[in-house]
């Protein structure tokens, strides 16, 4: 299924599935259900799967239809209606994003260059997966970026039932820093840039039992400011602490192994970067979606009952290391995967409440 969230101004929020065309409102059959998360609770309480309940919804009632198009067109805060994250949780405290890096042998090749004590001796980030297809390849490699890379392609695809090589994990925020298609981008007065990274996200409830339920997955672009990174390699907590988007579909089904992307970014009309053909999925990965799941949730303050994660499992390429401009209010990036879903788009903006001088705590 492909399950999509939105919201009628004035009315509020809906849960449909597309259909072509179209979205089969399943709200409009039982009104309980009326986000992504509902729909799973519902799910739990049923002892059926999330597909089965958004099935048996849909088969109760004569489901209203909507034109996918329209919203797709739609923007937060408009007065038509427009698409959410495809899962969130009505409070933002009870929702987690973060990611796995150095997944993708392109993105370690980035990495690489940014961290290199001489970048211009860095292998060029288009060359890709060409590169350092092998552990004693990758630790040739000066850096600890490449070294902890070669650890996943040692030991990160274990067999079943062992565990393997830790990935990178990053912290993004909780709800508060994501957005839904359609929406905004933030360039912080504190940041010295922005960066796209498209990606597959994983998007997961934790069952009552304490359990991670992966309800599917959704395009993502989690946004960094590789300027910063660049400065200093321990720099990349911080500069991962940035809005990120994913959506516009929650894709149930789709096939980890190998997915295509691709990423443009425009600016005033007109194109300023594509990227051509990205592969991510499993086979283009050094460690298994079993291996990044498993160190995710093998911390128990990861697997909270009725949490939500949103969780990015890292790109193949970066424009940051090829491109001679920085990013600026205005700048549309979109990306994409013909066949997988409908493209995700958002806005790049100046952080609204950001203040560009210290922020001094005050006494109690």
């Amino acid at each position: 299924m492909r399950v999509v969230q939105w919201e009628i101004p004035g009315v509020g929020r809906r849960v449909g599935v597309v259909q072509g065309q179209e979205v089969c409102d399943v709200t409009s059959v039982d009104e309980s259900l009326d986000r992504v998360i509902a729909v799973f609770e519902a799910a739990c309480r049923d002892g059926v799967s999330f597909e089965e309940r958004l099935q048996r919804a849909l088969d109760g009632g004569e489901a209203s239809r909507m034109d996918y198009r329209e919203l797709l067109s739609g923007r937060p805060g408009g007065p038509a209606p427009f698409l959410h994250p495809p899962l969130d949780h009505p409070d933002p405290h009870y929702l987690l994003v973060s990611g796995t890096g150095l997944t993708h042998t392109g993105g370690m090749k980035s990495r690489d260059q940014m961290h290199s004590s001489d970048s211009t001796d860095a292998p060029a980030a288009d060359e890709g997966v060409e590169i350092a297809e092998d552990t004693e390849e990758a630790e040739e490699l000066a850096t600890d970026s490449a070294r902890m890379f070669a650890m996943g392609l040692a030991d990160g695809k274990p067999e079943p039932g062992s565990r393997g090589a830790m990935p990178e994990w990053f912290y993004k925020g909780n709800g508060s820093t994501l957005r839904g298609p359609g929406g905004v981008v933030d360039l912080p007065a504190f940041g010295l840039d922005g960066g796209e990274e498209p990606e597959i996200a994983g998007c997961y409830v934790v069952d009552p039992q304490g359990v991670p339920r992966r309800l599917g997955f959704a395009l993502g672009i989690e946004w960094s400011d590789h300027e910063t990174e660049k400065i200093n390699y321990l720099y990349l907590a911080p500069s991962k602490l940035r809005t990120c988007a994913v959506g516009p579909e929650l894709i149930t089904d789709l096939d980890f192994g190998d997915v295509d992307l691709e990423c443009r970014v425009e600016r005033d009309g007109a194109v300023l970067y594509e990227s051509g053909a990205l592969k991510s999925g499993e086979q283009s990965m050094c460690h298994s979606l079993a291996n990044c799941e498993d160190h995710h949730f093998k911390y128990p303050q990861h697997r909270v009952p009725g949490d939500v994660h949103v969780h990015f499992f890292g790109t193949s390429k970066l424009s940051f290391s090829t491109r001679d401009w920085k990013y600026r209010a205005g700048d549309v990036v979109t990306v994409s995967a013909d066949g997988v879903s409908a493209a995700l788009v958002v806005t790049v903006a100046d952080a609204a409440s950001e203040a560009a001088g210290p922020v001094r705590a005050q006494r109690a």
